[in-house]
């Protein structure tokens, strides 16, 4: 597995910085260009000047972050996530990667990562269907792959809800991005291990980028290695399911990223020390 950050993780020189943390992949987003995250245009350039970048320090860009919320109540707010979504499905090859990271939606208003009563209904559905579609043929005009991440808050809140919208939407396109903390809340150990096995077995198709971070005990997100989840078992079942690509953290501190880097690494290196893993001398 190739060990990856979220780029917004650094304030600053975020390629640079990775580097020296250890990482040799981003998931990159248009605000760390002084952009915001889902931009109406991108400058002429920009796009080629982030891949020269990226490469100039030796880091992939691993995937590009274009998280709207896809089944706002709000159909304006749906349609210009949809546009700008094409702007940043342009710019994405440029800048040296092909996969974008969606964001399914929740009915709540005002923050796309907040748990709506709602979600589980067959209307939100049948949004996150057609928005979802119209993606697609986005991603059919620019050649890129569109990343769904099942999380608790969000319309599909499980892998098995992420299964479904793969078999009916029917497009190679859809991809899936694993997280083992966004599988489960506060579970026991054995059934922990049981829903993260179950999740990556369902989903193991489709799983272009895995996520690394936390949770506490009470079900609250924090930085991976600081939590409940058995990251041993989670690298395993990602391993054995023939996933050898990006691993990226995010939900950490800037100053914390050598110290996770080097808690991920030591897994890593436990799978397959000799063949598996991109692992960076840190300076």
């Amino acid at each position: 597995m190739i060990l990856g950050i979220f780029a917004k993780t650094f304030a600053e020189r975020p390629f640079e910085k990775a580097r020296r943390a250890g990482y040799a992949a981003v998931q990159y987003n248009m605000s760390c260009a002084g952009l915001d995250a889902m931009p109406d245009a991108i400058p002429a350039g920009l796009a080629a000047a982030i891949r020269a970048d990226a490469e100039a320090a030796g880091i992939q860009i691993a995937a590009l972050s274009a998280t709207y919320n896809m089944i706002h109540p709000d159909v304006e707010v749906r349609r210009k996530g949809l546009q700008r979504l094409r702007v940043l499905a342009e710019a994405a090859p440029g800048m040296g990667t092909r996969l974008l990271t969606l964001c399914t939606g929740t009915l709540d208003p005002e923050d796309q990562w907040r748990r709506h009563p709602g979600n589980d209904g067959a209307e939100p559905w049948q949004a996150l269907l057609e928005n979802m579609e119209q993606a697609i043929r986005i991603a059919d005009e620019y050649d890129v792959e569109l990343g769904i991440e099942p999380e608790h808050a969000n319309v599909v809140s499980s892998a098995r809800r992420a299964r479904r919208l793969i078999d009916e939407l029917g497009s190679p396109r859809v991809r899936i991005i694993l997280d083992g903390a966004n599988l489960f809340e506060a579970e026991p150990l054995d059934r922990q291990r049981a829903i993260v096995a179950d999740g990556i077995e369902l989903l193991a198709d489709r799983i272009s980028l895995a996520h690394a971070k936390d949770r506490l005990a009470d079900g609250t997100f924090t930085r991976a290695g600081a939590g409940v989840l058995d990251y041993g078992h989670y690298l395993a079942r990602l391993h054995a399911a023939g996933f050898r690509g990006p691993l990226v953290t995010h939900g950490l501190a800037e100053d914390d990223a050598a110290t996770v880097g080097r808690f991920l690494d030591l897994h890593l290196q436990q799978l397959s020390p000799a063949v598996d893993n991109f692992r960076v001398n840190r300076e």
